[in-house]
C-alpha cells in the first residue's frame, strides 16, 4: 500500500475502480473488520484446545500453550492493524478513478453467462458480478487506451479469472485474447504489479516494512506487574518503617488498639 500510494502521488499510475468494487468494499468493511481478531481467537483457541489433548512432554506442552497465551493477548493489536489498513484502502478508493458500469459491459457480461465463458465456468455458482467487472477493464482498455498507455488488471480471485488447474498467474483462455505483456497485463499480487511499474519503490516501501515494533508479551506484562507490586509495597513498608523510627507512628498491642 506504501508503494501504491507513492506511485500514485508521483503520478506513476492512475487507478481506476469500477464501482461495483467500491460497493462491494462498503458493504463488507465492518464485518471483515470485527471478524478478522473473532477469527484469529477461534483459531488460538482449537489450537490451544487440540494441543491440551495431545499427549506429548508436560513442559513442553505447557511451553507451547505459555506462547499461545501470549499470542492470544496480541490478537486487540492485530485487530487493530486490520482495521487501520482497512482505512486506508477506504482512502486510496476515495481518491481513486470511479468507473460506472455502462451497458456494453453488462451485454458482454450476459453473453459470457449464456455461452458458459469464463467466469460462468463453474456449475451452480452466479458470477454476474465478476463478469461485469473484467468487461468494466476491457471497455477501458478500449476507450482509454492510448500511445505509451498501458493496463494492468489486478485480482487475488483465481478461481475465476485464472487459468483451471495450470499456472494461476495466467488468465482463463477465454480472457487470454484480451491481455498481453505489454498494453493489457494480467496480475494476481498488487506486488509483482507495482514492481513492473517501478521496482525500486516497492523494493523501499518492503524494507521499510520489515522492522516492526514487538509488543511485550503476556508473560512479559505480568512479570512487570508483579515487580511493580513489590517495589510499591517496599516503598510503603519502607515508608511506614521510617514513621516509626520517628516518632510519627506509634507500635501498639491488638488488646490495646481495640481498647
Amino acid at each position: 500500500l506504501d508503494a501504491l500510494v507513492d506511485l500514485v502521488a508521483n503520478g506513476r499510475i492512475t487507478l481506476i475502480v469500477p464501482r461495483i468494487v467500491v460497493t462491494e468494499f462498503q458493504k463488507n468493511r465492518n464485518r471483515v473488520a470485527k471478524s478478522s481478531a473473532k477469527s484469529l481467537a477461534s483459531h488460538f483457541d482449537q489450537v490451544k484446545d487440540a494441543i491440551r489433548r495431545a499427549e506429548s512432554d508436560n513442559k513442553q506442552k505447557d511451553k507451547i500453550l505459555g506462547y499461545l497465551s501470549d499470542m492470544n493477548h496480541r490478537i486487540p493489536v492485530l485487530g487493530g492493524a486490520a482495521e487501520g489498513t482497512l482505512t486506508r484502502i477506504e482512502q486510496i478508493l476515495s481518491n481513486a478513478a470511479i468507473i460506472e458500469t455502462g451497458n456494453e459491459p453488462k451485454i458482454m457480461a450476459a453473453d459470457r453467462a449464456l455461452n458458459r465463458k469464463a467466469p460462468f465456468h463453474h456449475e451452480g455458482k452466479n458470477s454476474m458480478a465478476d463478469a461485469i467487472l473484467i468487461e468494466t477493464y476491457f471497455e477501458c482498455v478500449r476507450t482509454m487506451g492510448g500511445p505509451g498507455r498501458r493496463f494492468a488488471f489486478v485480482t487475488h480471485n483465481k478461481q475465476d479469472f485464472s487459468i483451471v488447474n495450470g499456472n494461476q498467474k495466467l488468465p482463463h483462455p477465454d480472457f487470454a485474447g484480451s491481455f498481453s505483456k505489454i498494453k493489457s497485463m494480467y496480475f494476481i499480487n498488487l506486488a509483482e504489479c507495482l514492481r513492473r511499474v517501478d521496482p525500486l519503490t516497492v523494493t523501499y516501501a518492503m524494507l521499510e516494512q520489515e522492522w516492526i515494533e514487538e509488543p511485550r508479551s503476556l508473560s512479559e506484562m505480568l512479570g512487570a506487574m508483579d515487580r511493580l507490586t513489590t517495589q510499591v509495597w517496599h516503598n510503603r513498608h519502607k515508608n511506614l518503617a521510617w514513621k516509626i523510627a520517628k516518632g510519627k507512628h506509634k507500635i501498639v498491642s491488638r488488646k490495646e488498639w481495640e481498647t
